[in-house]
């Protein structure tokens, strides 16, 4: 199995400042989750545990499906949290429909008995798995809740708006903490 996320990855001046404010986080509250190097700022579409030997179907459908898809205007509006603090993201039509199109392509690709051998090096925690595997009940189609993660800290950092054209999705390799660690494929609406 391999856990995949398959994200907006957004334009350099936003992900230049999602990694700022990463870095702003205080160090003892991060939980050793920080973005920069190989850890991707993104914005999650779908996440989902997929067998290898389907992985470049999975792959091909999402490269097809894509096809019909324009450049996205997107907008940061601000801070947000669940257990961790992210750069929230507007939910327009759009970014609704693309998001309820790639669940619907992956659907038949998807495995709920994945591990933390799936993740990027073998390393996760239990709640990454329970997060990828309950992704489809918990996090998608009407729950679907699009951001930025920036990492873990008691208080909201100050984000400013911010309006960007998403123009490329990646399927990458998910590693601990649900990080976009290693890009396995991406295109250009």
């Amino acid at each position: 199995m391999i856990a995949i996320d398959v994200a907006i990855l957004p334009p350099p001046e936003v992900a230049t400042r999602a990694i700022e404010l990463s870095a702003t986080l205080p160090r003892n509250e991060s939980l050793g989750l920080l973005l920069g190097g190989d850890v991707l700022p993104h914005i999650t579409l779908t996440q989902q545990f997929v067998p290898a030997e389907r992985l470049d179907d999975a792959l091909d459908r999402i490269g097809t499906m894509l096809t019909s898809v324009a450049a996205l205007p997107l907008t940061v509006t601000g801070p947000g949290r669940s257990t961790a603090i992210w750069m929230s993201i507007e939910l327009t039509p759009a970014l609704t429909d693309l998001h309820c199109r790639l669940m619907d392509t992956l659907a038949p690709f998807e495995r709920p008995d994945g591990t933390v051998d799936a993740f990027f090096g073998g390393i996760a925690r239990d709640g990454d798995v329970a997060w990828v595997s309950g992704f489809r009940r918990t996090s998608s189609y009407a729950a679907f809740t699009p951001h930025i993660t920036l990492g873990h800290a008691a208080r909201l950092p100050a984000v400013e708006r911010m309006t960007f054209e998403a123009t490329t999705i990646a399927a990458c390799h998910l590693g601990k903490f649900c990080t976009c660690r290693h890009v396995l494929r991406q295109w250009k609406l």
